[in-house]
């Protein structure tokens, strides 16, 4: 099998069709809703907080909502909708979370995407979570995930799932692939090429971003949206502190397995880290999408679709040659 990962890729440029890069078409139709740019912060509790997903949907960017404080999630739904906004949550498999759905269904509450997320999304048990979505809320998009092979994405689609979500532990906060041998960590591009080409619904390549090029590459190699944690963490409006560090500002930033967000050393596949402080998530969020935008033109097109038919050539991380 092929195996590559974001820094083994450089993209070909073709013939650019396009005055300026701003005439470029970052929009994504993803679900029912239409949104700028390919990219959703991770659904972490170090990435994303209520205030953020109102900014978020406010502006037509995507987001999915951590389930990290589960007593909470009918509220969010509601508030949301409240404001005229889409509600996106995060379920588990855990038997409360049955009962979770059955109270979403009795109040008439209807998120309008729902994210199963689980670290090995390749489960019976993710399966059956789908189908009983499926079943009682049969209006949301569901994702699920996380998975890894195609296999797992033709089981997730064929079990009911709208999207899947691929990447297991390569994200910067993640050590499953040392804590267990397993994972995509060093081969996250080849996996959502392998599962895109399985796939006929959506794909969320989720883990391994490190800079901003590697959106594009992600769109080119089959993914429809690319979910991001560490680059989104660290910001104004990012849950946490800032903490100041021989005159550095930094905030903290977690894994969803880890042991602060675990609250015991149990199973623990992810670590606590410092990122540093970066401002108004604002001014990142149009950052990649005008870097997106020069994307698009030297795919030599108009839109995202053009970044699908480009040619690359595999360079075995060697593309920061001379810059480390």
């Amino acid at each position: 099998m092929q195996t590559f990962d974001y820094d083994d890729i450089q993209l070909v440029p073709n013939k650019c069709i396009i005055k300026s890069r701003k005439e470029a078409d970052t929009s994504i139709k993803f679900g029912p809703k239409t949104f700028k740019i390919p990219v959703v912060p991770a659904n972490m509790e170090s990435v994303i907080n209520e205030d953020l997903a109102i900014w978020l949907a406010q502006n037509d960017y995507f987001y999915v909502m951590h389930r990290f404080e589960p007593e909470k999630r009918a509220e969010f739904v509601k508030r949301m909708h409240e404001r005229g906004l889409f509600a996106s949550i995060s379920v588990g498999i855990k038997d409360a979370e049955y009962d979770f759905i059955d109270q979403l269904k009795a109040e008439h509450l209807d998120p309008e995407y729902i994210t199963i997320d689980v670290a090995h999304g390749h489960s019976d048990f993710v399966i059956k979570m789908i189908q009983y979505i499926k079943k009682n809320l049969p209006n949301a998009f569901v994702i699920a995930g996380n998975v890894a092979t195609p296999e797992a994405v033709r089981d997730l689609e064929n079990a009911g799932a709208d999207a899947t979500k691929v990447g297991v532990g390569p994200g910067k906060a993640c050590i499953t692939k040392l804590k267990t041998g397993f994972g995509t960590g060093g081969w996250q591009l080849a996996a959502i090429r392998l599962c895109a080409k399985a796939a006929r619904k959506p794909i969320i390549a989720d883990g391994g971003i490190r800079h901003n090029g590697d959106i594009a590459k992600s769109v080119r190699f089959g993914a429809s949206m690319v979910m991001i944690g560490s680059m989104l963490a660290g910001h104004l409006e990012s849950p946490g502190h800032v903490i100041t560090i021989d005159g550095k500002r930094y905030k903290q930033y977690w894994g969803s397995a880890s042991e602060v967000q675990k609250g015991a050393y149990r199973n623990v596949e992810g670590k606590q880290m410092l990122v540093p402080y970066r401002g108004s998530i604002k001014d990142t969020l149009r950052e990649m999408q005008e870097d997106l935008q020069s994307s698009i033109s030297y795919a030599g097109g108009r839109d995202l679709e053009s970044i699908r038919r480009v040619d690359y050539v595999i360079v075995k991380n060697s593309i920061m040659n001379g810059d480390y």
